[in-house]
């Protein structure tokens, strides 16, 4: 499995989130060595990225066999995580942080 062109030990040292990118096939009973995987990701921070690979894996097995379906959604694997940076307002310091209000 080669996550940017680089073996998942290397880019992902944490072993929670390989077990955690690797979620989907361990649920299913699947030795992640009968597949090839590869994968590019970027943006975000390293746990976001192995979210991200978690969700396209489990598409990805969907494609294979429509049978896993009903195991990976009860697992919540299908579910993208929508959370995303709240945009600056103008008026103010970031999205929500005012100025400082003085009485006098």
């Amino acid at each position: 499995m080669l996550v940017n062109k680089r073996e998942i030990e290397e880019y992902f040292p944490i072993k929670l989130l390989r077990d955690n990118l690797l979620l989907p096939l361990t649920l299913l009973d699947l030795d992640p060595a009968d597949y090839r995987i590869r994968v590019n990701v970027n943006g975000g921070g390293i746990s976001g990225q192995a979210e991200a690979v978690r969700l396209g894996i489990a598409r990805s097995l969907l494609l294979i066999d429509p049978e896993y379906r009903p195991a990976l959604k009860k697992q919540r694997l299908l579910t993208r995580d929508s959370r995303m940076v709240e945009r600056k307002k103008y008026g103010l310091h970031k999205a929500r942080k005012a100025h400082q209000f003085s009485k006098r």
